[in-house]
């Protein structure tokens, strides 16, 4: 009884959480609404590189905003290139260091009828013992 108990409060407490945040993973919803977050992809930041493109998957649609999700070690992403429909690059000097298991401030985008197909970025990785990054894009309409 006393297992069925603690399960039925961890169920609750993961329900709630997950609400609260309003993340739409891209292969469940095309149809993401303007506010919620949605998932745009994961890369696995290692030491021996210092850049990464993450191509937005189709269809392509408009965003405002994006922000990074980091965990396993933590990450400095000095600046990034959102590129659009039009082949347009926007560069952003970002300058962020993401503690493991942190987000980054939520960085507004310039791009406004233009639909976001990737995002490249250029970061270093900090601490060797901790092994890779794994940093998760979001991004909102």
């Amino acid at each position: 009884m006393k297992h069925i108990l603690i399960l039925i409060c961890i169920g609750a407490f993961s329900f709630n959480t997950l609400q609260a945040q309003k993340v739409i993973h891209p292969h469940h919803n095309n149809n993401v609404k303007a506010g919620s977050w949605r998932v745009l992809g994961t890369v696995h930041a290692k030491h021996t590189a210092d850049h990464d493109a993450l191509n937005v998957p189709g269809p392509h649609d408009y965003y405002r905003k994006i922000k990074f999700k980091v965990t396993d070690s933590p990450v400095n992403i000095q600046r990034l290139v959102a590129r659009y429909d039009d082949g347009a690059p926007e560069n952003i000097n970002t300058r962020v260091e993401i503690p493991k298991g942190g987000e980054s401030r939520v960085i507004d985008l310039k791009g406004g009828k233009r639909k976001l197909k990737s995002i490249e970025f250029w970061y270093d990785t900090k601490g060797f013992l901790n092994g890779k990054a794994d940093v998760t894009v979001f991004a909102m309409k």
